[in-house]
């Protein structure tokens, strides 16, 4: 055999040698172990997940490691999360022209108003088996990053956009300041009459980007980018199929994702955090 692999027969013996001892090696077995953990935060929920909020999750739940490790067992062991790609520059020529529809009252001062002022939406196509497709409309506290209301629809009808600003006011209402906007593109769901008048009769400015600029909306658009990335709804055969995975991957960013933007917390508790001033975790 090794006449036919070309290789020696004491370089064969020493190969065997190195791979007994690195067997054995005790900073090989704690790799090994330490490792199952990160596999095991990894497959949790069916959601990927990068090496930084591998890191964060271990450390909330007191497995001590830091990210230079988690990278390294993670590339040792060909463990990887797919990165978003960064989209090209669509129409810059185009960026500078203000809206005529709402002004851009945001001008992407996405968090100096502290929580629940800044309201961004957004719309996204999601496509399952067979090449069927799906919308999702979210709304995303932008200083909290916390996804506040989200419906998923069959069609593009105007309907399901309303109903998500309906869901933002019957679950968080109480929350919301009188200085309140919802920002949006220019799509043509928040340009018809009967959402303008919803966020009149609920005391919510409107505000919209810039034609042709998606920079104005980045964090929501990134949102929608980053959870395509992290759930897998190739395989769903039905509209329920997609709805359940969406439900449980929103409520799994809301409640248990940390962020290093947020502190190393969820949305939900940077939320609390934000209003009451304590941190949940020792620091």
């Amino acid at each position: 055999m090794c006449d036919l692999a070309k290789v020696s027969r004491s370089g064969y013996y020493a190969f065997k040698s190195r791979e007994k001892d690195k067997e054995n090696n005790p900073k090989e077995l704690q790799d090994q172990k330490d490792f199952e953990l990160i596999l095991e935060v990894y497959k949790r929920k069916n959601i990927k997940k990068g090496a930084r909020t591998i890191c964060m999750i271990l450390n909330r739940e007191n497995h001590k490691m830091n990210l230079k490790k988690v990278r390294r067992l993670m590339k040792k062991y060909g463990l990887f999360c797919p990165i978003r790609k960064p989209n090209p520059y669509k129409q810059m020529m185009k960026a500078l022209e203000e809206s005529t529809i709402a002004p851009n009252l945001l001008e992407r001062k996405f968090r100096d108003y502290g929580p629940r002022v800044v309201l961004l939406t957004d719309i996204t196509y999601l496509f399952y088996s067979n090449h069927q497709k799906c919308y999702l409309s979210s709304i995303k506290d932008a200083y909290t990053k916390e996804i506040l209301a989200h419906v998923l629809s069959k069609n593009m009808e105007e309907d399901f956009v309303l109903e998500t600003v309906n869901l933002l006011i019957i679950n968080h209402k109480s929350e919301l300041k009188t200085s309140s906007l919802i920002h949006s593109d220019q799509g043509i769901h928040y340009k018809v009459i009967l959402f303008k008048d919803l966020l009149e009769d609920n005391n919510l400015r409107q505000s919209m980007s810039r034609k042709a600029n998606c920079w104005d909306n980045a964090p929501q658009e990134s949102f929608h980018g980053h959870m395509k990335d992290e759930i897998d709804i190739s395989n769903c055969q039905t509209f329920e199929d997609v709805k359940e995975i969406i439900d449980t991957y929103i409520e799994y960013y809301n409640k248990e994702r940390p962020q290093i933007g947020l502190a190393k917390l969820t949305p939900e508790e940077y939320y609390q955090y934000s209003i009451t001033g304590n941190y949940p975790y020792d620091k």
